[in-house]
């Protein structure tokens, strides 16, 4: 999870990550409100060239974007199915330019920012709030969705190679226990780390 970071001298690079999240907010709450395709074309247009400003390697960007289409490509169809293309379509972009604006703030964002941006945020709060365990929670979040990406990724790769044709179930169940045995690995290294507390 901690080896997402492509290092660069970029202004997205160099961005303070407080300003980037503050960013990343805005433009997905943006592309939740987009109402047309034509609108959806031009923001996935910005998010490219976005990423061509920050010269992230596009293996290193496919990594993290591609498995999402995966989820899509059956989430899409039941949404064309229940609300028709047009839906199905805005929805699957939506989905799509958010996780790569997500995976772009990843890239370019060492985790010791996240942690710092989240402390500063949160330094008003602190007599309610403990920032730096809050801190901790985002960055891994951030870090974790990619990683679900990956094990979902990997689980389909499986089934391929032993040409086993499937349910949802058949899917959802190896992803569901890869997933919580990641969890356990995760907080067992938070609690050799004292984060037990």
């Amino acid at each position: 999870m901690i080896g997402l970071y492509v290092p660069g001298r970029s202004l997205v690079h160099r961005a303070p990550a407080v300003v980037k999240l503050g960013m990343l907010a805005a433009a997905v709450v943006t592309i939740t409100l987009l109402r047309e395709p034509w609108q959806l074309a031009v923001a996935a247009a910005a998010i490219a060239a976005l990423f061509a400003v920050a010269r992230v390697p596009p293996r290193a960007a496919a990594r993290q974007i591609v498995p999402v289409l995966w989820l899509l490509a059956v989430a899409v169809p039941v949404q064309a199915f229940f609300g028709g293309w047009t839906a199905a379509v805005m929805m699957g972009g939506r989905v799509a330019a958010s996780v790569a604006l997500a995976a772009l703030f990843t890239l370019t964002t060492q985790v010791s920012a996240v942690l710092d941006a989240c402390v500063t945020l949160l330094a008003p709060f602190r007599r309610w709030v403990d920032a730096d365990r809050v801190g901790l929670v985002l960055a891994l979040t951030i870090r974790c969705v990619p990683l679900t990406a990956d094990i979902v990724r990997e689980v389909l790769e499986a089934r391929r190679a032993r040409g086993a044709q499937g349910s949802i179930m058949a899917l959802a169940v190896p992803v569901i226990v890869r997933s919580l045995q990641s969890a356990d690995e995760l907080g067992d290294a938070l609690i050799a780390r004292g984060f037990d507390d």
